[in-house]
């Protein structure tokens, strides 16, 4: 299997250069990436209830990361990578972008925290393994579904934690995410492609090809009074931890 991941790419030209353009954007929380400034603290309050069922720790404290190395893939300019770090982590941050990494490197100098930016091929890198892999609304956007999933499981400890979210592609999801979210600039056009959103069923599948089991997906909603929010209604988007079997 480890030779399968390294040599299947799964980054797409097109992807990158596309979020390439959005790298001096990313930061700004009234920009281009407004939307995923909303959404990082909801997938921070999953990641952080997830790292205290796994490990068991202080659910107290405020570094629960500290002395665990993490990966986050399909970094962006480091939105969760930063607060990985300030849990303690010991985090790289991979992306298809390079623009991406030199905004992410940037901004992370400026606040002070060493955070390992790679740009490239996750399975070309050599970074060994994590205790935490993430990549968040990342796996829409590659090439081949299942080689980017084993290029994660291959990265992950024995006995570590994997937490992805993706959308889901349900009628609901393409009406409000693909529709109308860029009919009205809540996200860039051409950022979706309806077609390359995963379900549950389809991303267990793909997970369990990789030797992993998937826990009890939570779906990411949007309400006018709660805003973005963790819920039970999977149909617009969701975010599940995953363990090596």
């Amino acid at each position: 299997m480890a030779d399968a991941t390294v040599s299947n790419a799964t980054i797409r030209p097109q992807e990158a250069e596309h979020f390439g353009k959005l790298a001096a954007d990313w930061w700004n929380p009234a920009g281009s990436s407004a939307m995923l400034h909303k959404l990082n603290p909801v997938r921070l309050g999953f990641i952080r209830e997830a790292i205290d069922m796994h490990w068991g720790g202080d659910v107290e404290t405020a570094k629960p990361l500290a002395g665990r190395r993490a990966l986050d893939v399909g970094c962006g300019a480091g939105l969760l990578c930063e607060p990985l770090a300030r849990l303690g982590a010991q985090v790289t941050g991979v992306d298809a972008a390079e623009e991406n990494i030199a905004a992410a490197s940037n901004h992370a100098a400026g606040a002070g925290l060493p955070i390992d930016y790679r740009h490239g091929e996750l399975g070309t890198l050599g970074l060994g393994h994590f205790d935490l892999v993430t990549s968040m609304e990342v796996i829409e956007h590659v090439e081949d579904k299942q080689a980017f999933i084993a290029q994660l499981a291959a990265h992950l400890a024995p006995e570590g934690l994997m937490v992805l979210s993706t959308p889901n592609r349900t009628l609901k999801s393409r009406t409000l995410l693909v529709g109308a979210a860029e009919a009205l600039g809540a996200v860039p056009k051409g950022t979706h492609h309806w077609e390359d959103f995963v379900t549950p069923e389809e991303l267990e599948a793909l997970l369990v090809s990789a030797g992993m089991a998937m826990g009890e997906p939570k779906g990411i909603a949007f309400s006018v009074g709660k805003g973005l929010h963790l819920s039970d209604d999977l149909s617009l988007n969701y975010i599940v931890m995953a363990r090596k079997k």
